[in-house]
């Protein structure tokens, strides 16, 4: 396999979800009779980016036996597994630091459990990135109703904002530079619990996010009454 420019997030345990995800996975929940991983594999093929790594904890030998090493799509999967490496999950970065060694200088991340079936994974916007200096590229939503208060500003110079009157949600789509990760042993060989948001507002507070405004469908499937809407 290829180095991968691309990541998706299926560790969790989707406590939220329960029952539905006592026996399956998340990120295999059907959204009109198509799992939600396999939306967002389809949509990172169709820009090209074919390599991509899934990682995987709870319930993760199905996520592989379903999706295997290659999708529908024609997308090449790598897994890192952290449930069997480490027996759980090991929260956002520190799955992203263990999976680094196969992945990209500079990479989209998307968390599996949630839907957005407009979003273009552009080529034309990772080429830009990747050319840039920034440390990472989020993209925000408007705040839904679980979610009022907003996690990041927006500046009118396309900065992220750790503190800010107005806020928007994270989407949890985001493009990112291995650099953000320095700080953590290369592969995070002991398998260290490490959230993400410290290390993007520590960034944010240098100037080093940009992020941009998506107004797109966008369904963050936490409980089985928005998976319902979806399919109704």
């Amino acid at each position: 396999m290829s180095v991968a420019q691309a990541m998706i997030l299926a560790a969790g345990r989707g406590e939220r979800m329960r029952p539905l995800t006592d026996r399956c996975p998340k990120p295999l929940l059907e959204v009109r009779g198509k799992p939600l991983i396999e939306y967002h594999l389809d949509a990172l093929a169709r820009e090209g980016f074919r390599d991509v790594v899934v990682n995987t904890a709870w319930l993760g030998e199905q996520i592989e036996q379903r999706c295997g090493a290659h999708s529908a799509s024609g997308a090449r999967i790598a897994y890192s597994h952290e449930g069997r490496d480490f027996g759980g999950a090991l929260e956002t970065a520190g799955g992203i630091a263990r999976a680094l060694p196969l992945l990209d200088e500079a990479f989209w991340l998307v968390a599996g459990d949630v839907h957005m079936p407009g979003f273009a994974f552009s080529r034309a916007a990772f080429e830009r990135f990747r050319a840039g200096d920034r440390l990472a590229h989020l993209f925000l939503v408007p705040n839904p109703e679980h979610n009022p208060q907003g996690d990041f500003g927006l500046s009118p110079e396309g900065l992220a904002l750790n503190r800010a009157d107005e806020r928007w949600t994270y989407s949890t789509v985001a493009l990112l530079r291995r650099a953000l990760f320095d700080g953590i042993p290369a592969g995070n060989p002991h398998g260290e619990k490490i959230k993400l948001a410290p290390l993007l507002r520590a960034a944010m507070d240098r100037g080093q996010v940009g992020a941009q405004l998506y107004r797109g469908p966008w369904t963050d499937v936490g409980t089985p009454q928005r998976l319902a809407q979806l399919n109704a």
